[in-house]
């Protein structure tokens, strides 16, 4: 008998730009490597790298090793500029405003905005982690109309019902539940059970 054809690749591609909340870009790295199957495709933005060094204390070696690819936000000719290079989608942790006004906008002014362009044309999944507070009239228009597009507007809100006892907990929770939007395998996230009701 004929070898059946290999799985197809899973990619994602995984952007951090110049928001507070780098770790979450960071750790959703190193959750998907500890999944194993997926293949990252990782961008991070001047500003980005900015965030990583004050927040994290990390350098660009720390954090390029755990992406299978590293590419330059400058690089718009980069595989992942194009539809035909197959990917599951593209999750920006954290997503400036920024960058958010030029995805809604269509501007594909450099890696990061043009790969979530063909994310979004080719109808895959695209995940904002927006992070910014309070909201201004510009920043919600521009969240509905990448939500119009089919984009998934994710603010990396804590949830308090999983009690957590650290960042890092809730850190976690929030990229396990970004990753299971994916529908890598089995949810990352453990599920909410539901209230027992008081007794009378």
């Amino acid at each position: 008998m004929p070898a059946s054809p290999p799985a197809p690749q899973r990619r994602l591609i995984v952007a951090i730009t110049g928001a507070t909340g780098a770790i979450y870009g960071v750790r959703l790295l190193d959750m998907l490597r500890r999944l194993g199957g997926v293949e990252t495709h990782l961008l991070v933005s001047s500003a980005g790298w900015l965030n990583i060094q004050h927040e994290l204390d990390l350098d660009r070696a720390a954090v390029h090793t755990r992406a299978d690819v590293v590419h330059s936000v400058r690089d718009v000719g980069a595989s992942i500029a194009s539809g035909s290079f197959a990917t599951d989608g593209m999750v920006v942790a954290p997503c400036s405003m920024r960058t958010l006004g030029s995805i809604a906008h269509g501007l594909s002014d450099n890696l990061v905005t043009r790969a979530a362009d063909v994310v979004l044309k080719e109808r895959r999944r695209l995940v904002l982690l927006v992070r910014e507070t309070p909201f201004n009239l510009a920043h919600l228009r521009n969240m509905t109309s990448v939500t119009e597009m089919g984009g998934v507007i994710f603010p990396p809100l804590p949830a308090f019902y999983q009690k957590p006892a650290t960042i890092d907990e809730m850190v976690d929770h929030t990229v396990a539940r970004v990753i299971d939007l994916f529908g890598f395998g089995q949810p990352v996230a453990s599920a909410w059970q539901g209230l027992r009701a008081p007794s009378d």
